[in-house]
């Protein structure tokens, strides 16, 4: 029996993995190819059967056979990550299982094994939130268990609410399975919710009389009430049910061990070495049992087993199992071994403060003579003298250096209690700057900056936090102030400059960057200033002129480097771009983020989203937790198509950016894009909380009400933007949408048509045209070729009036359409699919050469692949339009369209069984399912 380091029992497109190996085995070419992919198949025939026969070992050689000739073979991955985890090959289980899901592999076929791997490598946060363990699309059994694995796992963290929501969503969807009152018993006793824990048991029990962990969980409970001889009882009932459960085997001795029944507990001892030999528990019970009976080398053979069996699991994959780091460190200790003690109980203590072998790991750290550091000392020092304001300081100093500002921030506010000082008063704006409470750090720092105009540190971060937060008056005011005081000083005058560009005054920034130029010919930052100015006045050759200079005196400076590559992309120079980017991410340092994240902006600018997604890896290793590296991971996620990621990428970012208007509006318009509305809500109040009137987040949280459904406050906020803009078509279109959401129409487009009148953009004829094709196709249609004669290049209205027309069954405009973006080398994989599909309707050979360009550019998007697959049947290429086709249905079950075409090449190729299948699937559709007719009558020649 493998190993188990729980020291409890534990809670409790899809074709078959043998149809889908056959007929992948069945596309594999004449040849030696052919030859190979038979070999294939044979591998995993006797791997399907060693794994059913529970040979693990041999399922696992088989399937490795598989992937050496077909290393994207998805049936092989999958069964290979679902062997090696029932092998207790915990890690290898989940890079397998990870690199089925991205080869293409439906989540719902690997997500509870996986989950299951993940928890077993002490990494049980990562199932709670990370994206991989979303329940999102997955079906409603696989939701029940992943949530109880959810459960599991947040209770390993004694997140006790987290749990039991899991315990409570999963009972939802299964209400009549036990599973769900038997997983919530270990988390009631760990709140120690000792009546619910029972009633959950008895709940438990009820529906399944004849399951050992029902009652066992029930002896659980008993045992901590604690009502001994009850817990026996249910312990009794477990073990008659299944004798060989390991769990009530330990308990019951523990039970035995207390009640000092000494015999009794050596014989369940004795039986849990026989049915769990390497148990850490069962042999814990050895050594205590030996140590009871005066066997001293007996008890510390027993504990030397322990540890040599613990030892080797790296200390995180216990990070979640209190009792085996408890063992672990007890054994040592037992053993005299102090030091290997000592990170079994820190963990042990990290995650359960307050257990009783804080009072061991106390006499280690005695023993070792552990001298305290610099914060240690300041500490005791406050502690007996709490007046001191200067120590209190240096403190809040110490702990900003380590990137502790929560704690900085509390000693600065106990400082100030003691004495309101300029002095203190900075230090906590600059700790709440740290912690990114930028609102309140405001406050601070005029507050400090009005007692003491003279305070530069004071009125320096708070003009940069004005120019940060987008408010130039503000900024200009401070910044102006902190000259007046600081007269020619270069880092000032930049500020100022920098003011007044935000606030709109170029001349008046471009004196103050001169000025600071000429009060220190080497501050190179005031000469990118300047170039920066003139490529916002489109002189490209001074902005130059002046970069080379800069370059020429330091080719390692940051901003200069930064400033010559937005020069080359301007240029239209992506490569020199690039090269500028990187050199300067090479030269930045191990806390400067911005060349990464500069770089991210850059890939995501010119579509290179998967080289984006390698950049933000450098942004991740300097600054982790950075609002702009939160955002960059959002922004990156979303156009990798990984929502799910976005979401949680973007909730910290909101979290983090506390009261940053503008930060907090950009946060928002993401979440919008990753489907987040609320979201995005919360994200735009905490925006209008800090500026009411700043328009930006004003008109978004306005179309986010209208989506949740809050109308009135949407309509109060379209016409606060309307008086706050009134020659702009925002607010007007704003009221449409409110319109359209109470099914006004007609108001709708009377309020899309004044903002169009006031815009004339492709955005507001866009709002127009789509609530117009919802009455009137043929006058949307006529609207948007009214636009195009006169602008001929807007790819967006050539699209929707493309789309439009196919929906229509107007396939000669729709194929006349999609060719003028063609034309216009607008395309992307949807177009080129959507031609496809025209083409394929028209019955045009052209259509599969189409399909395969679209496909060449989306190769991993299902809807793509499903195209080109039924386009390679119409073009008599049945071995490759089955590779296709079963390719898209595991990468979503749910298009209908793919079921049919599969369905229909199965059908062609006589595999009638398959293909009832895959129709039966498809005609399941909701209405909209455009071959319904067909698929039917495919289907009724097949019965």
């Amino acid at each position: 029996m493998k190993t188990k380091l729980s020291l409890r029992s534990p809670v409790g497109w899809r074709t078959p993995l043998l149809a889908l190996a056959l007929a992948m085995g069945a596309l594999a070419a004449a040849g030696p190819a052919g030859a190979s992919g038979a070999k294939a198949s044979q591998f995993y025939e006797d791997a399907l059967r060693r794994f059913e026969n529970k040979d693990y070992p041999g399922a696992i050689v088989q399937l490795k056979n598989v992937l050496k000739a077909d290393n994207k073979n998805l049936s092989a991955q999958v069964l290979l990550g679902k062997a090696l985890l029932e092998n207790n090959e915990v890690g290898a289980a989940e890079v397998a299982l990870a690199e089925a899901l991205r080869l293409g592999v439906s989540r719902a076929e690997v997500v509870t094994p996986l989950a299951r791997a993940v928890i077993a490598q002490g990494k049980p946060e990562e199932v709670i939130n990370g994206s991989r363990f979303a329940l999102e699309g997955l079906p409603k059994r696989t939701q029940f268990d992943l949530l109880l694995l959810r459960a599991g796992a947040a209770g390993e963290m004694a997140d006790s609410k987290v749990a039991i929501k899991a315990i409570e969503d999963a009972r939802a969807l299964e209400p009549l399975d036990s599973a769900s009152w038997v997983a919530e018993v270990p988390l009631r006793i760990r709140a120690r919710q000792l009546k619910e824990a029972l009633a959950a048991a008895d709940k438990a029990i009820a529906m399944a009389p004849t399951l050992a962990e029902a009652h066992f969980v029930r002896g659980e409970a008993l045992h901590v009430v604690p009502q001994l001889n009850a817990a026996l009882g249910s312990y009794d009932k477990a073990l008659q049910i299944e004798p060989t459960h390991v769990g009530a085997l330990v308990a019951r001795a523990g039970v035995y061990m207390d009640l000092n029944r000494i015999e009794d507990a050596g014989r369940d001892i004795a039986e849990i070495k026989k049915a769990a030999p390497r148990d850490p528990r069962g042999i814990y019970l050895r050594a205590l049992l030996a140590e009871r009976q005066g066997r001293r080398e007996d008890s510390r053979a027993a504990l030397n087993e322990l540890t040599a069996m613990l030892d080797p699991i790296p200390l995180g994959f216990l990070r979640y199992r209190p009792q085996t780091q408890m063992l672990g460190g007890l054994a040592h200790y037992s053993l005299g071994q102090r030091e290997k003690a000592k990170p079994y109980l820190e963990g042990l203590l990290r995650n359960s403060p307050g257990h009783a072998a804080s009072k061991v790991l106390a006499n280690i750290y005695l023993s070792e003579k552990n001298i305290d550091r610099a914060i240690e000392t300041l500490d005791l020092y406050i502690r007996a003298n709490p007046g001191d304001t200067q120590a209190m300081m240096l403190l809040a100093s110490a702990h900003m250096s380590v990137g502790r500002h929560s704690r900085a921030t509390a000693i600065a506010q106990e400082a100030l209690k003691i004495s309101d000082q300029p002095m203190v008063r900075t230090a906590l704006g600059l700790s709440l700057v740290g912690s990114a409470r930028f609102g309140e750090a405001i406050k601070e720092l005029e507050a400090a900056f009005a007692k003491d105009p003279k305070q530069l540190q004071a009125g320096y971060a708070l003009a940069s936090l004005y120019v940060q937060s987008g408010q130039g008056n503000n900024a200009v005011r401070v910044a102006e102030a902190v000259d007046k005081a600081h007269p020619k000083n270069p880092g000032v005058l930049n500020l100022l400059g920098a003011a007044r560009r935000l606030k709109g005054d170029v001349a008046g920034a471009r004196t103050a960057f001169e000025a600071a130029a000429a009060a220190d010919p080497g501050f190179t930052t005031a000469q990118v200033s300047l170039a920066r100015l003139d490529m916002d006045a489109n002189n490209l050759q001074a902005a130059a002129t002046r970069l080379n200079a800069a370059i020429a005196k330091d080719d390692k400076n940051i901003e200069t480097l930064l400033a010559v590559a937005q020069l080359a992309e301007r240029n239209r120079q992506l490569a020199d771009a690039q090269r500028w980017l990187s050199k300067a991410d090479e030269h930045a340092g191990p806390d400067n983020s911005a060349p990464a994240l500069a770089l991210v902006d850059f890939h995501l600018r010119n579509g290179q989203a998967a080289a984006a997604k390698e950049a933000v890896k450098r942004a991740q290793n300097r600054a982790p937790d950075s609002v702009q590296t939160l955002i960059a991971l959002g922004r990156v996620s979303i156009a990798n198509g990984d929502v799910t990621a976005a979401r949680g990428h973007l909730t910290r970012a909101a979290t983090t950016a506390s009261f940053n208007a503008p930060q907090l509006t950009q946060i928002a318009v993401l979440q919008n894009q990753a489907a987040d509305t609320k979201g995005a809500a919360y994200t735009l109040d905490k925006a209008l909380t800090e500026r009411p009137d700043y328009v930006p987040a004003l008109s978004l949280r306005a179309s986010v009400d209208t989506r949740l459904g809050e109308l009135a406050q949407a309509e109060q906020r379209a016409k606060r933007v309307i008086a706050l803009m009134p020659k702009a078509g925002l607010g007007h279109a704003l009221l449409g949408d409110v319109a359209l959401a109470r099914k006004q129409l007609d108001a709708g487009v009377q309020a899309y048509r004044k903002a169009h009148e006031l815009d004339k953009s492709t955005d507001s004829l866009m709002r127009l045209f789509v609530v117009q094709a919802q009455r009137d196709p043929a006058g949307a249609m006529r609207l948007a070729e009214q636009w195009l004669a006169t602008r001929p290049r807007d790819a967006v209205v050539w699209r929707a009036l493309a789309d439009t027309q196919l929906n229509a069954g107007n396939m000669a405009g729709a194929r006349r359409s999609y060719e003028s973006l063609v034309k216009l080398q607008a395309v992307n994989a949807d177009t080129l699919n959507n031609l496809a599909n025209v083409m394929l309707m028209q019955k045009d050979p052209g259509a599969q050469k189409v399909a395969e360009q679209a496909l060449a550019m989306a190769p991993d998007a299902p809807h793509v692949i499903g195209t080109a697959g039924w386009a390679a049947f119409r073009a008599g290429q049945a071995d490759r339009a089955l590779q296709l086709l079963r390719d898209a249905r595991l990468r979503d079950p749910s298009n209908a369209d793919t079921r049919f075409f599969l369905g229909s090449v199965l059908a062609s190729q006589g595999r009638k069984a398959e293909a009832r299948e895959e129709l039966t699937a498809a005609l399941k559709a909701p209405a909209g399912f455009r071959q319904r007719a067909e698929a039917e009558a495919l289907l009724a020649t097949l019965r």
